[in-house]
C-alpha cells in the first residue's frame, strides 16, 4: 500500500497508461485519501502546486490501495481512467 502524505498536493494523477487525470487538490494523511480536481484550471492547478490549493466539492476521492506509485511530480493509479471511448 503507498503511503499518501500532504506532501502530495499539486503533483498530476496519471493513470496507467501515462495520461494526466487531473491535480492533487489536498490529502487526507488520516483517512489516506487523495483528492484530485479532474479539470483544474492553469491558476488552480499554479496554486496547488505550491501546495496552498484545498479540496473542492467535485473533487474526485482516490483511497491509497488505488494508488500504484508516487514521483516527485505525480501520483500514478493502478487504473486505466481515461475516458477514451
Amino acid at each position: 500500500m503507498t503511503v499518501l502524505s500532504t506532501e502530495d498536493e499539486g503533483k498530476f494523477l496519471m493513470d496507467v497508461r501515462g495520461e494526466q487525470i487531473g491535480i492533487v487538490t489536498a490529502v487526507d494523511p488520516v483517512e489516506q485519501v487523495a483528492y484530485v480536481d479532474p479539470e483544474p484550471s492553469l491558476t488552480n492547478a499554479w496554486i496547488q502546486s505550491l501546495g496552498r490549493g484545498d479540496a473542492g466539492e467535485d473533487d474526485i476521492e482516490i483511497p491509497s490501495e488505488n494508488i500504484e506509485t508516487v514521483t516527485d511530480s505525480e501520483v500514478r493509479v493502478d487504473a486505466d481512467l481515461s475516458s477514451e471511448e
